[in-house]
């Protein structure tokens, strides 16, 4: 059959994302991955220059996305089917263009691990996330913040002279348009994948790309790159050096035979291939290999200890087999960032596919014959030379502009490119796609003014770059420009300017909660705790006496509000002004894992244990605990000096 493409409907148990956070993440970005300068010091040096090369400070301008619980119900999910005779791949464009399946036709074998579930979890840099399929981060390390939103999609000619299917969107974070060509030739067993960034600005910005493969989790299965030492960087946020396959004794190239979770970021030598494959026990599996450009290569692992199993079964349901990560970058860890020129792109070409090599020699003893069987089977199926070629060809693909639509995305890109008028030939951003958030910016633009809101509501979201940030300076001084104008300012750095334009957006602001909260987060950075507490609890009583409804969007600025109040009053040691808080919470809002958790360290502060204690006896479910986070063993240590229950334990690293 010849290669088709057409829409569908993925109907999986989806837990709802939920209403945006209406708070701009002013906050340091709550990133694992971060190496401190003696360690840097140590390394090579061009890693430690892209190591320390504009690392994201916040993840403005995105907005977190915390809304979202546990409760799943089937749900349809718009799908593109790309199909010949050998593959199917399922392509999710309002979920980043996350490809949720890769089914090789003739041995009918899933390639990757498919999520029987939608369950998002705080794990992308924006918060919500969810395992499985092969994901596209880009922005800054993390999983980006796309995730869980649509990007655009359409029909484009392939090179052979059948159809491939295009993915673009406007990258906010770095603010860099990109897209991805899925390319699949008649009668092929491999899904090519052409990926394209491009700077369309005067400065220079940093690039940050992993492709992420999760794949089936076997007691057998084996992972497998050209390599012989990696970079280890485990949740005690340290890079190390490493042999491979074995460290400590162990082959931590068997996902299942670590206790903790950890990555290994592989040193792939010079002019070697890049490639890297997960193959069972029976010697099959997936691969995955690229133009050189695309150097890095890395395995995460959840490990085997009760912490990663129970990350497992938090990300999907129990009793479903558990996966690990095979991920390929542009850099050799994915702590480094890529300084892009003004005016020109990165582009290179990957292909995903099935392999099979004789399990004998992937599982000795020796890792070289492992290495070497599994590079030579796959020299067989997909040659360096017909990956170099593919790339060739589908190169000129890349400007050809798209036909039919088969998805939309954000308006964000339509608004850049009017702004900067900008040529971006293949991507293009429709003005027809802006919609309600751009619509204030977009008079910003042609009338030199923010237009106060019409209606009583919580703030829309703000612009921080350069250009955005000098049209807020220029307008005309009213509370909503100064709020958003101060965003701005914090977000380039100049924290006290920040300070002084909330200030004066204060004086005349009909609406109040949204500065005196950027208030008490700047206090609380400067040390200021009871300034913070003091601020905060202006802010939300300002909310709870402003609130018109219980809208989705009141009710999110309620609960974020809310939570931030009553983790800085509680810092303060205030526990009257926390109860005071918690009272004023809707009672829905206070049966959610994360406001029972509050409430437990609420009845510490007020000295009634017992209380606490029976908040974690009765039992509850933080549905945005974070990657790495360990407050609930925290809160449980101050209760007792019994173990943490395995319904709380989600440790990541040894303790200490």
């Amino acid at each position: 059959m010849a290669t088709t493409v057409r829409r569908a409907v993925l109907t999986l148990p989806a837990a709802p994302l939920g209403t945006e956070n209406p708070l701009p993440a002013l906050r340091p970005l709550d990133e694992m991955h971060v190496v401190d300068d003696r360690d840097r010091a140590g390394l090579p040096r061009d890693m430690a220059r892209q190591i320390g090369y504009e690392p994201l400070a916040t993840v403005l301008p995105v907005r977190i996305l915390d809304g979202y619980g546990r409760e799943r119900t089937p749900t349809g999910l718009d799908a593109i089917i790309i199909e010949n005779e050998r593959l199917r791949a399922t392509v999710l464009p309002g979920l980043g263009g996350r490809i949720h399946s890769l089914r090789h036709k003739p041995t009918g074998r899933e390639l990757l691990y498919t999520n029987p579930v939608l369950q998002p979890a705080d794990f992308a840099l924006n918060g919500a996330w969810f395992s499985g399929g092969i994901e596209w981060n880009i922005g800054a390390t993390g999983h980006t913040t796309l995730s869980c939103a649509p990007v655009h999609a359409a029909r484009v000619p392939a090179p052979d002279g059948g159809e491939m299917v295009r993915l673009w969107e406007w990258e906010r974070l770095r603010d860099l348009p990109f897209q991805v060509d899925l390319w699949l030739p008649e009668d092929s067993d491999f899904l090519h994948v052409g990926v394209r960034i491009r700077n369309p600005h005067e400065h220079t910005a940093p690039v940050y790309w992993w492709s992420n493969i999760a794949v089936p989790e076997g007691e057998h299965t084996r992972v497998l790159a050209p390599a012989d030492e990696a970079w280890h960087f485990g949740y005690e946020r340290t890079l190390t050096r490493v042999p491979v396959p074995e460290t400590g004794c162990v082959d931590r190239t068997y996902p299942l035979r670590s206790d903790f979770p950890a990555e290994y970021f592989y040193e792939v030598p010079e002019g070697a291939r890049r490639w890297i494959a997960s193959l069972d026990g029976d010697g099959h599996g997936v691969v995955q290999t690229s133009t050189d450009l695309l150097r890095g290569r890395k395995l995460f692992l959840w490990g085997s200890g009760p912490g990663g199993r129970h990350w497992q079964e938090w990300l999907t349901e129990p009793g479903t087999i558990g996966y690990a990560e095979i991920q390929a970058g542009l850099a050799r860890t994915q702590l480094e960032h890529i300084p892009l020129e003004p005016g020109a792109e990165f582009s290179w070409l990957e292909s995903y596919g099935p392999l099979s090599a004789d399990p004998r020699a992937v599982h000795g003893d020796d890792w070289a014959v492992a290495r070497a069987e599994t590079e030579r089977r796959l020299a067989e199926v997909l040659p360096r030379a017909d990956v170099d070629a593919a790339y060739a060809a589908w190169r000129p693909c890349a400007d050809i502009e798209p036909g039919e639509s088969l998805a939309t995305g954000s308006g964000w890109g339509a608004l850049e490119v009017r702004r900067g008028k900008y040529r971006l030939p293949g991507t293009p951003f429709a003005e027809s796609t802006l919609g309600e958030q751009q619509a204030p910016w977009l008079e910003l633009l042609d009338q030199g003014a923010f237009p106060e809101p019409r209606r009583v509501a919580p703030p829309g979201p703000s612009l921080v770059s350069p250009h955005w940030r000098d049209m807020l300076e220029t307008a005309s001084a009213e509370p909503l420009t100064e709020y958003h104008l101060g965003v701005a300012q914090w977000h380039a750095g100049d924290r006290a300017q920040a300070v002084r334009s909330w200030e004066r957006g204060l004086v005349l602001a009909a609406s109040r909660w949204p500065l005196l909260r950027c208030l008490a987060v700047a206090a609380e950075e400067g040390g200021q705790w009871d300034r913070a507490a003091d601020l905060y609890t202006e802010a939300f009583d300002d909310l709870c006496a402003e609130r018109r409804d219980d809208g989705d969007a009141w009710t999110s600025a309620t609960v974020a509000l809310g939570r931030e109040a009553m983790e800085a009053l509680l810092t303060a040691g205030r526990p009257e002004a926390v109860r005071t808080v918690w009272t004023g919470l809707p009672p829905a809002v206070r049966q959610r894992g994360r406001f029972r958790l509050l409430e437990a360290r609420l009845l510490i502060a007020e000295g009634d244990r017992a209380a606490a204690r029976a908040v974690f006896d009765e039992g509850f479910e933080v549905a945005d605990l974070r990657e790495g986070a360990e407050v609930l063993d925290e809160v449980w240590a101050e209760l007792t000096d019994e173990p943490l229950p395995d319904r709380y334990n989600y440790r990541m690293r040894p303790r200490t």
